[in-house]
């Protein structure tokens, strides 16, 4: 029997590599942003729109930034890139709320939204103490009664937290692993290089029943619905939107030290967002 059970996991395994295989072959770009314009304007805004404030409780994560909308904080460099700024500089909101740090959080939120597919992002992240970079997207369902995190899902496909500069994290998130206790694996540079010391490619390919994560086309992680706490659903088969942000401060990466150096950016080269033929997507 044992040898059976050995000879389907083999198997799974197999069908599973072979379908993310074939999906690359077939896969069209279905999305994209190179960020071209000139120096100092923000980025398409049909394409990116803005969080805008503190959220509750730093959004959830005890953050102390304030997000604005402001070129300031998110603009072209006019070399192809967008960059997220953020800052320490006192600031004061239409809100009336007052914060000690700046920066921004772009969504593609009723703009654009996927199931499935390839989803990639060429970046140089920032670094420090309490400095927290992401790419990532949420659900789109987010905003529903009786749905709302982490029943909507959320795919982290590149968190940092500057303390630990050679290290990049990917983590699914729903009912029943959120948090802390989130699906998650991380990928390390070799010989103690900084992620911050250069661009690189974060990536996820999104099946029907599977997630791979990807570092410069390096896959160093596969979750699928076998790996599922005992009771919990997969939340993945919906349209999710896409994120970009740079935070300051939380509970897992810290807050700002003496050591930390302000301002600190985020340059992003591209997005893109590739579909299998076979899949369906959703485009607004």
């Amino acid at each position: 029997m044992k040898y059976k059970f050995f000879g389907m996991i083999f198997f799974v395994g197999y069908l599973l590599s072979f379908s993310l295989s074939a999906f690359a072959q077939r896969s069209i770009l279905i999305w994209s942003d190179d960020f071209t314009g000139a120096a100092n304007i923000a980025p398409d805004p049909a394409k990116w729109g803005y969080d805008i404030g503190v959220g509750s409780d730093g959004w959830g994560n005890q953050e102390l930034e304030y997000y604005t909308s402001r070129t300031q904080n998110a603009f072209l460099d006019g070399a192809g890139h967008l960059v997220i700024k953020a800052s320490k500089e006192t600031y004061t909101g239409n809100d009336g709320i007052t914060r000690g740090y700046t920066s921004a959080r772009l969504l593609t939120k009723g703009k654009f939204e996927t199931t499935y597919g390839k989803i990639e992002a060429r970046m140089k992240i920032p670094y420090g103490q309490g400095i927290w970079p992401a790419f990532w997207m949420l659900g789109a369902d987010i905003d529903q009664p009786q749905v709302g995190w982490p029943k909507c899902g959320e795919i982290d496909i590149m968190e940092n937290i500057g303390r630990e500069p050679f290290t990049v994290h990917g983590t699914l998130h729903g009912p029943g692993y959120s948090g802390g206790n989130g699906l998650s694996s991380s990928y390390s540079l070799p010989n103690n290089q900084r992620f911050s010391d250069d661009f690189h490619l974060y990536a996820v390919e999104w099946d029907v029943r599977v997630m791979q994560f990807y570092v410069d086309g390096i896959l160093y992680k596969t979750i699928s619905t076998v790996d599922l706490p005992a009771g919990s659903s997969w939340v993945f088969h919906h349209p999710f939107f896409l994120i970009l942000n740079v935070a300051v401060g939380g509970g897992w990466p810290g807050n700002p030290d003496l050591s930390t150096i302000f301002p600190q950016v985020m340059m992003v080269d591209y997005v893109r967002v590739y579909a299998n033929d076979k899949k369906p997507t959703n485009r607004r």
